[in-house]
């Protein structure tokens, strides 16, 4: 039988600093949004690029997000994390400079962030917004085999 544990905080930090790719969830008016994304985490804050479109505009409404990350091997064994916090935009060079070093460091070609997003003859143009997420919990459950 398959069993869920409560992961420790070790094995949630090690699969943050591991993964780096996700789905962040954000609301506003009552409507969900989540995306897939690719994040850095530096052990104490997490942060995320993007351009300005759905995501920043949800965020700029209501700023508490949700931060998804999983490990699977197969259906009976996987591991999930999930971070909750309020996103900051990064306007401040200096921070700005530090974050881009930790997301490149973990996505070099930086996409899907930055594209090209077309939509018959409209183009959005790529406003970057990088943002700072410090959580304010953080959630882990993984899968065991229960023995008999």
């Amino acid at each position: 039988m398959l069993k869920i544990e409560v992961m420790a905080t070790g094995e949630m930090t090690a699969l943050l600093l591991r993964v780096g790719f996700g789905h962040l969830g954000c609301t506003r008016d009552d409507h969900p949004y989540v995306v897939p994304m690719h994040y850095a985490y530096d052990g104490q804050e997490f942060y995320f690029l993007t351009t300005e479109g759905t995501k920043t505009e949800f965020i700029a409404a209501n700023h508490e997000v949700c931060f998804q990350v999983e490990e699977i091997t197969d259906p009976s064994c996987w591991r999930s994390v999930m971070l909750i916090g309020n996103a900051k935009k990064i306007t401040q060079p200096d921070e700005a400079e530090r974050a881009m070093q930790l997301i490149s460091e973990r996505n070099p070609t930086l996409t899907p962030a930055l594209n090209k997003t077309e939509s018959g003859a409209w183009h959005r143009p790529n406003n970057i917004a990088i943002y700072r997420v410090e959580p304010s919990a953080i959630y882990g459950r993984k899968t065991a085999i229960e023995t008999a």
